[in-house]
């Protein structure tokens, strides 16, 4: 039973999100942030047949339910018309490669420079919070921080995407 739904929740993982890019039955980005929804809701169970109750809960909880709310609400905001017809300026663009790159060469000298740790010890209690937040923040520090950097520089395109010109 185990194997079976392992394979089903995995196979509407990979389904629904091969949904939220390719999008055959609506050209409506709102279709899409709902394919997203069922993607995490899969990983939900993924997770849940993992032992990992409580990354299962912060699954739904936070990216089912909040960041799928802001980027609904990203969606709504954004005028989608005149972001077509809106002009690259090149002052925009020459800042935001220099910025891409700058960030990239941080995130390459830091990989270069990075040693390795040696592997944690499995919890003892399967999806207990404690080692898992150990793990996070010794052992996988800088995929973090990697994240929340890109959620940054994620946030402050939409700043600059919703900002109205006038």
């Amino acid at each position: 039973m185990y194997n079976l739904l392992f394979y089903l929740f995995a196979g509407l993982t990979l389904l629904c999100a091969a949904l939220v890019v390719v999008n055959p039955f609506s050209r409506n980005p709102i279709t899409s942030a709902m394919f997203l929804v069922l993607t995490i809701a899969s990983l939900a169970g993924i997770f849940v047949l993992l032992d990992a109750f409580f990354l299962a809960a912060v699954q739904i909880l936070v990216y089912a339910g909040a960041v799928i709310v802001l980027f609904l609400f990203v969606i709504m905001l954004l005028n989608l018309k005149d972001e077509q017809r809106r002009q690259i300026r090149t002052f925009g663009l020459v800042t935001g490669l220099i910025s891409v790159i700058a960030i990239s060469a941080i995130f390459a000298r830091t990989f270069i420079t990075a040693r390795l740790n040696i592997p944690a010890p499995s919890p003892a209690i399967p999806g207990a919070t404690r080692p898992l937040g150990e793990l996070l923040f010794s052992q996988y520090l800088l995929p973090f921080e990697i994240v929340s950097v890109l959620l940054l520089v994620a946030m402050i395109g939409t700043i600059l995407l919703s900002k109205r010109e006038v």
